[in-house]
Formats: structure tokens, sequence, C-alpha cells
């Protein structure tokens, strides 16, 4: 085996594992650069203290929201602005990333009013205890905390229960609302006893609560469908209102760091590359792998989950592998290179569970894909830089013996007693034979009565 092809296999494929990692760090801080924080777009000094940030609270409660959140906070303070309006329409998310946002709200010296026009339900509803102030519009609701685990179903774990249901204890207590409600929207065990509604909600029940029965118990200050009028009445007259939108990387980035559209990432990067390795020449599997990693560390890195060291450690595990199938080292590189992927692509996410998920899966998938490509494309395959396909075949004028065929008949003498094979000399020439099976001695007069390939068969002449 040649070993220039290797080495030209091995500056290959080191060569996409240095794209791989320019691409991103060249990318991700100028992506970041234009996804960054922008300059406040008003200040408090000039609209005498009347600017109001209303920041939508509309999807899945998740790190990209947090992220989003914690710019849009640091924004309006930096702005000096008098409120901070969270509209809320949410069927909850991920209870860390609530817990941060609660934390983020309960520390922000902006007074801040949770506008429900829609649900806060779940990991929602704790967001919006968490406000100053709560105001509802009619036909909305607040509560259904109980927690779930990635499939919808409701976890019974009493450790979690228990934990989730005293952080919304303490949301409610913090801003003077009845705590018991609060426990009884997370643990259906409790019996909550609500006298203003003139009902009790009994074990085996979560609470949930509309607007009009939310304002009876005190969990929202008014029902109303005006923003302006819930402004007003937290105090803010005549308001200079500024409408905080996340900016088009921050939409791409929640997008991309969905767990669906990572396994997806995953997939097109891992299978566009084995089959850009396996099979090279096709150029556009090689380009799409590398798409595919690169918009997956770019989400999370928009997002706040991802850092330059994350993608350092993932390309480090590519080129390791890439060496160690044309260098191999007992499996050593392998697993360091399959440890480094693994752990660049858990530590650029924002959930270890869902990261291996997605990993896995993708990584199933693509083992397919490329298994497909292999059988479609096994004449460009890779492996046949390192395989002689060329033979030599009697058509072509090779022959692997001279033929013995023109002895047939031939009348000689033997040289060496034939025992039963030995030596006899046939026109002139030394020639191998054997007889039968009998004992023929030297100086013996022979005749050539078989050829088979290269095995020539005598007799005695005397004989025949």
């Amino acid at each position: 085996m040649r070993m220039r092809p290797v080495r030209q296999l091995i500056g290959r494929w080191m060569g996409v594992g240095i794209a791989i990692w320019l691409v991103l760090m060249g990318t991700l801080p100028a992506f970041a650069d234009v996804a960054a924080p922008q300059a406040p777009a008003a200040d408090a000094s000039k609209s005498g203290g009347r600017l109001v940030y209303v920041v939508p609270v509309k999807q899945t409660v998740e790190s990209g929201l947090q992220s989003f959140l914690e710019r849009a906070f640091r924004d309006a303070e930096e702005a000096k602005a008098r409120l901070i309006v969270l509209d809320i329409d949410t069927l909850g998310g991920r209870v860390d990333s609530a817990e941060e946002i609660g934390r983020l709200i309960r520390q922000s010296p902006v007074e801040t009013l949770a506008f429900v026009h829609g649900r806060a339900v779940s990991a929602g509803s704790y967001i919006a205890l968490n406000a100053n102030r709560i105001v509802m519009e009619p036909g909305s609701s607040i509560g259904a905390a109980a927690v779930v685990d990635g499939s919808g179903k409701e976890v019974e774990s009493a450790k979690i229960v228990s934990h989730w249901a005293s952080e919304m204890r303490a949301a409610a207590e913090l801003r003077g609302r009845n705590p018991k409600i609060a426990e009884g929207m997370v643990d259906k065990n409790l019996v909550v006893e609500m006298p203003e509604l003139q009902r009790t909600s009994a074990k085996g029940e979560i609470v949930s609560l509309t607007a009009e029965e939310a304002l009876k118990v005190g969990y929202a200050e008014q029902v109303t469908s005006d923003l302006n009028d819930a402004i007003a009445r937290a105090g803010v007259q005549d308001p200079e209102i500024l409408r905080f939108e996340p900016t088009f990387f921050e939409k791409l980035a929640r997008f991309l760091v969905h767990p669906a559209t990572a396994t997806v990432l995953l997939l097109i990067g891992i299978a566009g590359v084995l089959i850009e390795l396996f099979i090279p020449g096709f150029g556009l599997p090689g380009l799409l792998g590398i798409a595919g990693f690169g918009l997956y560390f770019f989400g999370h890195y928009v997002a706040g989950f991802a850092g330059g060291e994350d993608v350092i450690l993932f390309v480090i595990g590519i080129v390791l592998l890439v060496v160690e199938m044309f260098v191999p080292s007992f499996g050593v590189l392998g697993i360091i290179g399959i440890v480094s992927i693994i752990s660049g692509v858990v530590m650029a996410a924002f959930d270890t569970q869902n990261a291996l998920l997605s990993l896995g899966i993708a990584f199933v998938l693509a083992v397919i894909v490329v298994a497909v490509f292999i059988r479609v494309f096994k004449h460009r395959g890779i492996w046949n830089r390192f395989i002689l396909k060329d033979s030599l075949t009697t058509e072509q004028g090779y022959v692997s013996q001279s033929s013995k065929e023109h002895w047939l008949g031939a009348e000689g003498i033997t040289v060496t007693p034939l025992r039963p094979a030995g030596t006899a000399e046939l026109g002139g020439e030394r020639v191998d034979v054997v007889t039968e099976g009998e004992f023929i001695p030297v100086n013996t007069r022979i005749r050539v009565v078989k050829v088979e390939g290269v095995r020539v068969v005598v007799k005695p002449a005397a004989e025949l």
C-alpha cells in the first residue's frame, strides 16, 4: 500500500477540521456582534419618567427566552425606564429557566407588571407571580403549574414537586398573595380552600384561575384588555411605550436551539462530513456538514450557551477521529475524539439530557444515510484507493505459468526414480513428472499419458 494517498487524505480531512474551526470562530463573533444588545431607544430623562418597556413572553419558557429577557431588563435599567410590562401568553416550559427569570424580575430595580392576555400556565404563572402587579385580560387564565417531563407526563417525584411548590409559594408570599393557592397550582395532593370563590380544590385537582377568579382571590389587581389602562393603574400617565422585540438573530437562535432543529442540524453535520470522508469528491455533502455544525453552534452561541472552547473541543474531536482512521492508535485517538465531539456538543447545549438524546438520534440516522450512500456510490469509495483492482487474465495474454500441454504423448527417460514424483528428460528438457502411483526406477523409458495443468503424468513406455 502506498503512503502518499494516506498522507493526502489525512491532510485533506485535517483541513476540513481546520475549516470548520475557522468558519465557526470567524462567523460566531461577527454574528454575535449583530445580535448584541443595542443602545436604548429612549431615555427616561427626556420622557419625564414615562418610559415603559413592553417585553413579549409569548413562547416556550427556555434559556433562549431567559437570555432575551436579561437583555431587555438590562436595556430598560440603562434607559431608566419607569415600568417593564411582561406581555405574557405562554404554556410554560423549563423550570430552571423560569426560576432564573423569576430571580431576574425580583432583583430588577425597575417596577414590573405582568399583563396576561392569553395564558400564564405552568412556568408562565411563576413568571407572572414574581411581578409587582398582575393584570389579566378577560378570558385569560393563570395556574396549572404541575411539573411534567419532556413527554408531557406529570412528574410524581415528591422532591421535585415540593421544590417547585415552594418556589411558587415564595413568589406568591413576596407579592402578598395567598401562598396556598400557588402551592395548589403545583401539588394536586393539597386541599385548597378559596372562600372568595365559594369553592374548594380537592385532592387530585390542580388549581387554575380565570381572570375574574384571579381578581377575586387577589392574584390579579385588574381585569382589562386595555394595556394603556393597565399602565395608567400602575401610576404611569401618558406613557411613552417602547416595544422591545427580539432581534432577527435571537429569533433564529431560538429556532436553532429547539431540540428537533438541533437534532436535524447534527444529522446533517455528521452525515455530511462522513459522506465526504468515505466518498470524497462530491464537495456538497462536506459543505452541508460544515453548515449543519456551524448552525448548531451558532444558535447556541447567540443564545448564550456555547463558547469558543466548545467549538475548539468539537473540532479537535473531528481531527482525532480522522487521524485514527488512517494512523491506527489501537483506538486511543478514536476514543479521545469521540469524547471530545460529544463533550463539545453537550457543553454547547443548555440541557445535557436533550443534547445527548439529539446527538444519539442524529448519529443513528446519519449511519443509515451514510450506509445508503456507500452502497449507491461504492465505486467512488475511499477504500478503492488502497485496493489493487487490475486483473491479469489469459484473454489479455497473461498466464500464471507456462502451459504443459505440448508434452502430451512425448517420450523420454527418467533422470531420478519416480516415487511417484521425480524428474524426467523430455525433448532435451528436465521436467517434473509424476506417476499414477507406481514406482519407476532411474533410466527407464517413459511416455507422458496425461497433462493436468502443471501436473505431467507418465507411465513406462514398455507397458504401453
